[in-house]
Formats: structure tokens, C-alpha cells, sequence
């Protein structure tokens, strides 16, 4: 499954202002209303419980928050690099400035599965995490996570 089946352009936020996990989800879940027209609070509230089973927070610095809604059609990613790390209660006890939302329909099964473990690998390969981190617009961003062609804002 390629990333550029469920990233859109317009779901890349190179510097999110935020200075917590909870205001890092409110501010994902609000983005992610936006452009797939559905309610914030639902969304909000997904993540939220997702969150309560255990931190999305993957170490190195990332996490992928994610969870399932009904009445969608497909999957849909959206990236955010924070303009400062927080506390998203990682794994490793880390801050968090790289974050991959993921929200599947309720039916994804394995493509949803398969979505968060092709987020994960990429996310940790410490070159794609230090272009994401060096790179300071939406397009350098999304070419990163892709594989698009684009100048390596490096």
C-alpha cells in the first residue's frame, strides 16, 4: 500500500503548534474534520480511547495515533513534525515531534494493519526521520513520505 493512496497533500503540517499529547490530538482531530467533512469530537474521541489502551508514542521521537470510524470509505493519513517535542508518554520515555495520524473505516481489518506497520517502518528509518525533521514545508514533507519526487530540503 503506497502512502500516496492516503496521504493527501493538504493533510502535511510542517510546524504544529501544540504543548501536549491531549492538545497534539485535539488539534489532529480538528485538521482531520476539516478535510474529511465529519465530526471533530468523534474523531477526537477515537484517538482518545485508542490513547487509553496505550500510548501511540513508538520512540525515536514518533507517534501514530490512529483508530477506526464508521461510515468511511477508505483510509486516510495525515502528518504533523510539532515546532517543539512533547510528552506523548512514548515507549521510550521520549518527547514526540514526528506524528502520523491514521483513521481506518470500522470493516479495514488487515489494510488498516497493514497501513500502521508501513507508517512504523518508514518512521523509523533514522534518514526518513532526519529529512522529516530537517524539512520545513508541506511539499519536501509529503515527497519524503511518499517517495514523490522533490528537492530534499536537507
Amino acid at each position: 500500500m503506497a502512502l500516496n493512496d492516503i496521504l493527501p497533500p493538504s493533510a502535511v503540517f510542517p510546524t504544529l503548534k501544540v504543548g501536549s499529547k491531549k492538545q497534539a490530538l485535539q488539534e489532529l482531530s480538528a485538521h482531520a474534520a476539516a478535510l474529511l467533512k465529519r465530526d471533530e469530537r468523534e474523531i477526537f474521541e477515537t484517538l482518545n480511547q485508542r490513547e487509553r489502551l496505550g500510548s501511540t508514542g513508538v520512540g525515536n521521537g514518533i507517534a501514530i495515533p490512529h483508530g477506526k470510524l464508521a461510515k468511511m470509505d477508505k483510509l486516510f493519513g495525515m502528518f504533523a513534525r510539532l515546532d517543539k517535542p512533547i510528552d506523548f508518554e512514548a515507549l521510550d520515555g521520549e518527547p514526540v515531534d514526528l506524528i502520523f495520524l491514521l483513521l481506518a473505516p470500522e470493516a479495514a481489518g488487515a489494510d488498516h494493519l497493514k497501513a500502521l506497520a508501513r507508517v512504523a517502518r518508514l518512521l523509523r528509518d533514522p534518514e526518513t526521520a532526519r529529512k522529516l525533521r530537517n524539512s520545513r514545508d508541506a511539499t519536501s514533507i509529503h515527497a519524503i513520505l511518499t517517495g514523490a519526487p522533490a528537492t530534499d530540503a536537507a
